[in-house]
C-alpha cells in the first residue's frame, strides 16, 4: 500500500525543530512531485523514515491517519497502520525493488479507495479510478468529514496509570486514534506536539512516586498547549465547513452581538483578521496557529476595550492563550439604541461590491443578539443564492424584490423563534426547560402531551447543540435546514 496519507515529523529533543520531518506533509501534495516522478517520491518518503526511525514514523502515521478518516474504528486504523509501516518498512530497506513501493496500493485490501474497503464512504473515492503515483497524490489529499464533537474525554490519572502499567503500546496508540480523530482539524503540528506532550506526561508522573503533584504540575505546564489544540480544532472546523467569507462573517456577528454599539466599520476588520486563522489550519510552522491566535486576540481586546469593559479585563490577563475563549465565552449584550436599519439598493446588490452591502444588511441582525451561529450562516446563504439568482437576470430589480419579500416571510418568523429559543437558553438548564413548555403550550393548545412532549424535546435538542458559542457548524446547519423545511414550502422554500 502506498502513503495514503503524508506523514509529518515530531520533535525529538529539546534543540530540534518539527519542520524538516513535516516537509513530507506537503510532499505528496505538493504539484511538482508529480512531473519529478515515482522516484523521487519513494525517496523522499524513505528518507524520512530513516530519519524519522519506525516507531515515530508508526507513531505519526497514527495521527496522520486518524485525523484524516475519524469517523474510523480503532481496529480499522491500526491495519491501516501496520500496512502502511510494513510497506515503509520493505520497501526502504536497502536493495528492496524499485517496483514495491509503486505495486503497494494494488495489494493493500484496506486502502479506502478500495471496494472491500472498512471505511466509510466519501465522495474522495474517485482516487481509485486512478493509478502509481496520481493515485497516491489523489490519496494523500482525502479526509473524511470531521465528527461533528470531539468524543475524547480523558480518564482520571488513576485510570490513565492503569491503562498504562497494563500495556504501554496499546495505551499510546488507543489515545494517539482517540485524540487525533476527536481534533482531526487542529493543525498537524498542533495536534503532534499536543499528543507528544500529553504521553510524555503520563509516562513520567505514573513511574513517579508522587503521581498526584507530577500531574498537577505536568497539567499546568501543557493547559496552553491544551487550549490551543481545542482552539484550532474548532478554528479549522469552522473554516471547513463555511470557507473563509462565511467565516467572517461570522465572526463578524459574534462580535456584533457581544458589542452591539460597535459599528460595522469597526468590527469588519477584526473579522478579516480572524478569517486569516485559516491559513494557519494547513501550515507546517510550529507557532503559526499560536502566534496570529494570541496577535488577532490582542487586536480585539485593544480595539473594543474602549467599547465593554470586559475586554479591558482581558487585556490584564496573565494568560493570553485563555483570552480568545474568553471572548467566544462571552454573553450577547442587549443592544443599545441603534441607528436606522441600513437598506442596500438593488442596483447596489448586484454591484462590484454586493457581498460588502449584503453583509452590511444583515449586520443589523445585531438587534436579535441572541441568535445561533447556525442561524446567521443560513441568513447569509440565503442572500448569496439571492444576489446569484437575481443579478444575472433580465430584470435584477424585479427579481430581488420578489424574492425579498418571499425571503421575508419565510425567515424573518423563524429568525424571531430562534432569537427567543437561545435567549432562554442561556437561563438555567430546569429553568428553561419549564419556561419553553408553558411557551409551546400556550402556541399550541390544542397539542396533546404526547406532541408537546416531542416538541419540547426537539427544541432542547436543537438550543443545547446550536445556542452555544462553538456549535459544531454542520451538524447545526443540518438542524437549521430541518427546522426551516417544516416554515416554508419545500417544493417552493427559497431558503435551501
Amino acid at each position: 500500500m502506498g502513503l495514503p496519507v503524508p506523514l509529518p515529523g515530531r520533535r525529538r529533543g529539546a534543540g530540534c525543530t518539527m519542520r524538516a520531518a513535516l516537509a513530507l506533509l506537503l510532499l505528496l501534495a505538493a504539484a511538482d512531485a508529480m512531473h519529478r516522478g515515482k522516484a523521487y517520491v519513494r525517496e523522499k518518503v524513505c528518507q524520512e523514515y530513516r530519519t524519522l526511525g519506525k516507531e515515530n514514523f508508526r507513531t505519526l502515521t497514527i495521527i496522520a491517519t486518524a485525523g484524516n478518516i475519524p469517523t474510523a474504528t480503532f481496529e480499522e486504523i491500526s491495519t491501516v497502520v501496520r500496512e502502511i509501516v510494513s510497506l515503509a518498512e520493505n520497501c526502504c530497506a536497502h536493495g528492496a525493488e524499485p517496483s514495491c513501493y509503486d505495486d503497494g496500493p494494488q495489494r493493500c485490501p484496506s486502502s479506502p479507495a478500495s471496494p472491500d474497503s472498512p471505511f466509510p464512504a466519501h465522495p474522495g473515492t474517485e482516487c481509485c479510478v486512478q493509478t502509481g503515483l496520481e493515485r497516491k497524490l489523489c490519496l494523500a489529499a482525502l479526509r473524511h468529514p470531521p465528527q461533528p464533537l470531539p468524543r475524547y474525554l480523558q480518564p482520571s490519572d488513576r485510570e490513565l496509570c492503569q491503562a498504562f502499567r497494563q500495556d504501554p503500546r496499546e495505551f499510546a496508540d488507543r489515545f494517539l486514534y482517540e485524540y487525533s480523530s476527536s481534533y482531526s482539524q487542529a493543525p498537524l503540528p498542533v495536534l503532534v506536539g499536543s499528543t507528544r506532550t500529553f504521553l510524555s506526561m503520563v509516562s513520567t508522573c505514573c513511574i513517579s512516586s508522587a503521581p498526584t503533584p507530577c500531574f498537577l504540575k505536568e497539567k499546568m505546564e501543557r493547559k496552553a498547549l491544551s487550549l490551543l489544540t481545542l482552539t484550532s480544532h474548532r478554528i479549522c472546523s469552522r473554516f471547513s465547513a463555511y470557507g473563509k467569507d462565511k467565516v467572517s462573517f461570522s465572526y463578524l456577528m459574534s462580535l456584533a452581538q457581544k458589542v452591539p454599539s460597535a459599528s460595522f466599520e469597526e468590527l469588519l476588520p477584526l473579522a478579516e483578521d480572524a478569517a486569516e486563522l485559516c491559513q494557519c489550519c494547513d501550515s507546517l510552522a510550529e507557532d503559526c496557529m499560536q502566534k496570529k491566535l494570541l496577535e488577532h486576540t490582542a487586536k480585539v481586546c485593544t480595539a473594543l476595550s474602549g467599547r465593554d469593559g470586559r475586554f479591558v479585563r482581558l487585556l490584564q490577563r496573565q494568560n493570553p492563550m485563555e483570552n480568545h475563549f474568553c471572548i467566544l465565552a462571552m454573553l450577547p449584550a442587549p443592544p443599545p439604541q441603534l441607528p436606522e436599519a441600513y437598506e442596500p439598493t438593488n442596483k447596489e446588490l448586484c454591484g462590484k461590491e454586493g457581498a460588502l452591502h449584503a453583509s452590511r444588511f444583515l449586520f443589523d441582525a445585531r438587534r436579535q443578539p441572541c441568535l445561533p451561529d447556525a442561524v446567521l450562516a443560513k441568513l447569509y446563504d440565503s442572500s448569496g443564492k439571492l444576489r446569484a439568482g437575481c443579478c444575472s437576470t433580465k430584470d435584477p430589480s424585479a427579481c430581488l424584490d420578489y424574492k425579498r419579500k418571499r425571503i421575508e416571510a419565510e425567515l424573518f418568523p423563524f429568525l424571531e423563534k430562534a432569537h427567543q429559543l437561545c435567549g432562554l437558553y442561556h437561563s438555567a438548564f430546569l429553568e428553561f426547560k419549564k419556561r419553553l413548555r408553558e411557551i409551546l403550550a400556550q402556541a399550541e393548545p390544542e397539542a396533546g402531551p404526547k406532541h408537546l412532549e416531542q416538541l419540547l424535546e426537539q427544541r432542547v435538542s436543537f438550543a443545547s447543540t446550536c445556542c452555544l458559542p462553538d456549535a459544531p457548524p454542520l451538524l447545526c446547519a443540518s438542524k437549521v435546514s430541518s427546522e426551516l423545511g417544516q416554515v416554508c414550502n419545500k417544493e417552493s422554500c427559497l431558503l435551501g
